[in-house]
C-alpha cells in the first residue's frame, strides 16, 4: 500500500487502479474472445450482442428501478438475482467506460441476501426500494471506502462514518454496490482525474459522458445500474445525463440530505451542492425523489427543510418561456432543432409558450458563478493536490490562478448573489403565472474528449437555487440536418464552441433540454416534465402516467 509521502502521487494513482482492476473477479471479467475492438464506439449494444449475458440477466438489467421493485415485491426475482445481474454488468461498463472507483460485489450480495431473507421471513418489505441496487458517485462517503475525489492524497483513506444519504437509502432497502468516477474535486464538466483516469461515453467513447457525475451517466447509460446518485453544484448532474441522454432531477438546497459527503471544495456554501437521481426514465426518478423525501432526512440532518412530499395534479396546459440562448454561447445546430421541435411539439399540444425569455441577467449569473468557485484562490484543491505533488490537471488552471477574496470582498460577493436571486425572482414574476423556463441543458450534445468549455445554462440556476430536471426529447444529432451556424457569435467562447463542432462527430447521439421551475419546486417541475413528454411523444409516456396516478 502507498504511502503519502512526497511526490508519489502516480505510484499511489497506479496502485489504487490495480486494486479496483482487482475487485473484477474472474467471473466478472469479460471473456477475451468477446471483448469488444477500441474501435467500437457505441459499447451499449455489447450485452445483448456479446452473448456473455444469459436471458435473465438482460431482462434484468434492461428493467425500469420501479418494475424491478415490483418483481422482487411480488417475489418473481430476489434481490440476490438483481444484484449479480446488476454486478455482472457494471463490471463490464467498468472494464469499456472506465466508469467505477469502487466496486463491492461480496458486500452488495451479503445485503441482498439478507433481505431475501427478511422477506420470505416476514412477508415484508424493509422499504420502499427494498432490493433494488443503487449506485453512487464517488463522494458519497461510506464506511471503509476510500471517497478520494480525484485526488491521490485521499486515497487509502477509508471513510469513518456513512454520508446521512447512504444511511437513508439502507433504512429504505437500497443495495448498495459500486461508487463512480468524477473529475478532480468534482470541479470540471468531464470526468478525469489524475488517479482513475477519464470515463468515457459509453453512446460513443470518443465523446464525453459529461462531468461531474459522468461515472453515474456511464453506468447508467450502458445498463450498469438501474439507479444512481450524483450531485449537482453548476451542472454536475444535468451535464452528463444531458451528454448521454438520461434523466435527472437538480433539487433545491434542502429537498435532499448532503451531509457528511466529501467535497473537493470543503466549506464553500456561496453556491450549494445538492444531489440527485439519475435513471434511464422519469418515473424512476419520480419515484426515488418520493421515497427519499418520505424517509424524512430532516431529523438526521438539520439542514434539510422539513416539507414532506406533496402530490402534484397532473396541470393541464403549461405556461412556459423559451431560453433560445443565454445571451453568451449560442447553444450548437442539434440543440437549436431540439430546442424549435419541442416548443412546436408543446404549442401543438395546447400548451402556452408566452414568449422568449430575456437573456440579460444570464451573464451576471454565470460571473457570479466562477467568482465563487474560485473565491478561495484554489487553496483547497492546492491542499489536497500537495501532500503528494500531484499536478494541477489544466482543465483546472483558473483554480491554480485564482486570488482569494478576504471576508470582506466575500460578503460583497454573497451581497451580488442575493441580489442576482431579488432580481430573476422579480424577472419571473413580471410573466405573469409562469410555470416553468424551457431551455437547452447545455449548448452541445455532447463534445469530444476535452472540449466541454461552457456550464452557463446549467450554473445559473444553482445561483438561483431552481429545481430542474433534464430530459432526452426525443431528438438525435444529425449530420445531414445540423449543418454548422453561420449566425454571428455572441461571445468569445460561442465563437470556440461552433469552431470545434463537428457533426459528425456527435452523428446519432441523443440531445437533452431541461425544464426549470421556481425554486423548491421539485414536485411541480416533474409532473411538468411528465407533460411536455407526453407532448413530444404522447404514446410513449401514456402508460407510464397511469401507473404514476395510481401510485401518487
Amino acid at each position: 500500500m502507498a504511502t503519502l509521502t512526497e511526490g508519489n502521487w502516480e505510484q499511489i494513482a497506479a496502485n489504487k487502479r490495480s486494486a479496483l482492476a482487482e475487485q473484477i473477479s474472474l467471473e466478472y471479467r469479460i471473456p477475451s474472445h468477446l471483448f469488444p475492438p477500441d474501435d467500437q464506439l457505441d459499447v451499449t449494444t455489447f450485452p445483448k450482442e456479446s452473448g456473455w449475458f444469459d436471458e435473465r440477466e438482460l431482462e434484468i438489467t434492461e428493467s425500469s428501478a420501479t418494475n424491478i421493485l415490483n418483481k422482487i415485491a411480488s417475489r418473481s426475482w430476489t434481490s440476490e438475482q438483481v444484484t449479480r445481474a446488476f454486478c455482472k454488468r457494471a463490471a463490464a461498463a467498468q472494464q469499456l467506460t472506465n466508469c467505477l472507483t469502487d466496486f463491492f460485489p461480496t458486500e452488495a450480495i451479503s445485503i441482498a441476501k439478507s433481505l431475501d431473507e427478511h422477506l420470505s421471513k416476514t412477508g415484508k418489505l424493509v422499504g420502499p426500494l427494498h432490493g433494488l441496487p443503487i449506485s453512487l458517485k464517488d463522494n458519497f462517503n461510506i464506511v471503509g471506502k476510500d471517497s478520494t475525489v480525484g485526488f491521490a492524497s485521499l486515497v487509502n483513506q477509508p471513510a469513518a462514518y456513512n454520508s446521512t444519504l447512504v444511511d437513508v437509502l439502507e433504512k429504505l432497502g437500497a443495495v448498495r454496490f459500486c461508487k463512480t468516477n468524477v473529475p478532480t474535486a468534482m470541479m470540471i464538466a468531464e470526468s478525469v482525474n489524475n488517479v482513475f483516469g477519464r470515463t468515457v461515453n459509453p453512446r460513443n467513447r470518443k465523446l464525453t459522458s459529461g462531468g461531474s457525475s459522468g461515472g453515474e451517466s456511464a453506468l447508467i447509460t450502458f445498463g450498469g445500474s438501474p439507479l444512481g446518485v450524483g450531485t449537482d453544484i453548476g451542472g454536475s448532474l444535468r451535464i452528463p445525463a444531458a451528454c448521454t441522454g438520461i434523466f435527472t432531477l437538480r433539487p433545491s438546497f434542502g429537498r435532499f440530505t448532503t451531509q457528511n459527503c466529501r467535497s473537493g471544495l470543503a466549506g464553500q456554501e456561496a453556491v450549494m451542492s445538492v444531489n440527485g437521481p439519475m435513471a434511464m426514465n422519469l418515473e424512476d426518478v419520480i419515484f426515488y425523489s418520493k421515497a427519499v423525501v418520505d424517509a424524512q432526512a430532516w431529523l438526521m440532518d438539520p439542514k434539510v427543510l422539513p416539507i414532506p412530499w406533496r402530490p402534484v395534479e397532473r396541470k393541464g396546459k403549461l405556461r412556459i418561456a423559451v431560453l433560445w440562448n443565454d445571451g453568451i454561447v449560442r447553444p450548437t445546430p442539434p440543440v437549436n432543432r431540439a430546442l424549435n421541435e419541442t416548443v412546436e411539439k408543446l404549442k401543438a399540444a395546447g400548451h402556452e409558450i408566452v414568449g422568449t425569455w430575456d437573456p440579460t441577467l444570464h451573464r451576471k449569473g454565470v460571473e457570479l458563478l466562477a467568482r465563487m468557485f474560485v473565491a478561495d484562490g484554489g487553496r483547497s484543491v492546492q491542499a489536497l493536490l500537495a501532500p503528494t505533488q500531484e499536478p494541477w490537471r489544466p482543465e483546472m488552471q483558473g483554480y491554480s490562478e485564482a486570488t482569494e477574496l478576504g471576508t470582506y470582498d466575500m460578503w460583497q460577493l454573497h451581497l451580488e448573489r442575493s441580489k442576482f436571486q431579488k432580481d430573476y425572482l422579480e424577472q419571473w414574476m413580471s410573466y405573469g403565472r409562469l410555470d416553468a423556463i424551457l431551455a437547452p441543458t447545455t449548448p452541445y450534445a455532447t463534445v469530444a474528449h476535452g472540449d466541454f468549455e461552457y456550464v452557463g445554462y446549467t450554473g445559473v440556476y444553482n445561483v438561483v437555487d431552481y429545481s430542474a430536471v433534464s430530459f432526452p426529447c426525443g431528438v438525435s444529432a444529425d449530420k445531414q440536418k445540423d449543418l454548422p451556424s453561420s449566425d454571428e457569435h455572441l461571445s468569445d467562447i460561442c465563437r470556440n464552441v461552433h469552431t470545434k463542432y463537428d457533426p459528425d462527430l456527435v452523428h446519432g447521439m441523443p440531445v437533452s433540454l431541461q425544464l426549470v421551475a421556481n425554486r423548491l419546486e421539485e414536485e411541480k417541475v416533474l409532473v411538468m416534465t411528465k407533460s411536455v413528454l407526453q407532448a413530444i411523444n404522447p404514446s410513449s409516456i401514456s402508460s407510464s402516467i397511469s401507473k404514476l396516478k395510481a401510485k401518487f
